[in-house]
């Protein structure tokens, strides 16, 4: 039987788990659940983290604009991301590879076939296809989205089954259950318009996505017929946890 193929997307703020650091435990969460539903599942990850990574082991100094200096330390932090994935993920027999795309290469057709052939043979030969955004040449990612837009796109691409976007809340709450402070999730979505009622404009607060760009990046999925799950990556197993039912997550139809 073909495995179903998930694209997992991880913002920062699940990877330090709200820190200001990289969380190795999180990554290791992370790398566990793949292993256990590697019977079953193919997993394609994009993920951001490379300039929390950075602020770890750097402080730049600089007198040009502060996304200059976000696309250095970028540049400084994703090898050093790459590290902890690939030292966690290897200790569980997991194979990592690293894929850096920009949204230019979406608009090229034979950068798209080159993607295509290029994290397939990575797939079938085992490796994981960890996906960022080229930071060095492209800013989208680092002004706003978190990488939710550049997921959705790559989801699309790669024909996945299902699209999971690991973020800090239980999914997309209604409206009126967060003035209320006793937060409800909505579990499935039909209609985006009506979703979008709901959403407020907050971000996160290491990450520069909000539930806006989860949203939008959902309507990308949604008209390649893929599932979008938003799911509470702060929390141990929630893939496994989602896959089996058993949290509380939105999932948009």
């Amino acid at each position: 039987m073909a495995k179903k193929r998930i694209l997992l997307k991880i913002g920062t703020n699940t990877l330090t788990r709200e820190t200001n650091h990289i969380s190795r435990g999180k990554i290791e969460d992370i790398g566990m659940q793949i292993a256990a539903l590697n019977e079953e599942y193919e997993f394609i990850i994009v993920s951001s983290g490379a300039i929390a990574a950075a602020k770890q082991f750097v402080k730049l100094e600089s007198k040009g604009k502060e996304i200059v200096v976000k696309q250095a330390l970028a540049s400084i932090g994703q090898p050093h991301l790459m590290r902890i994935f690939h030292e966690n993920f290897s200790d569980l027999g997991l194979l990592t590879s690293q894929c850096l795309l920009s949204y230019s290469d979406f608009e090229k057709d034979q950068s798209k076939v080159n993607i295509v052939n290029t994290i397939n043979v990575l797939v079938e030969n085992n490796y994981i296809p960890i996906i960022n955004e080229n930071d060095t040449v492209a800013t989208d990612e680092i002004r706003f989205g978190d990488n939710d837009k550049l997921a959705a796109l790559a989801a699309v691409l790669l024909k996945v089954d299902i699209l999971i976007i690991a973020t800090n809340t239980n999914g997309i709450y209604t409206k009126s259950s967060i003035h209320d402070a006793v937060p409800e999730t909505i579990t499935l979505v039909t209609d985006l318009q009506l979703l979008d009622k709901e959403v407020g404009d907050a971000k996160s607060s290491q990450g520069t996505g909000g539930m806006q760009s989860k949203i939008e990046a959902a309507a990308i999925a949604k008209a390649a017929n893929i599932e979008t799950w938003v799911v509470n990556g702060l929390n141990d197993n929630f893939i496994l946890n989602a896959i089996n039912n058993s949290i509380p997550f939105t999932k948009i139809v």
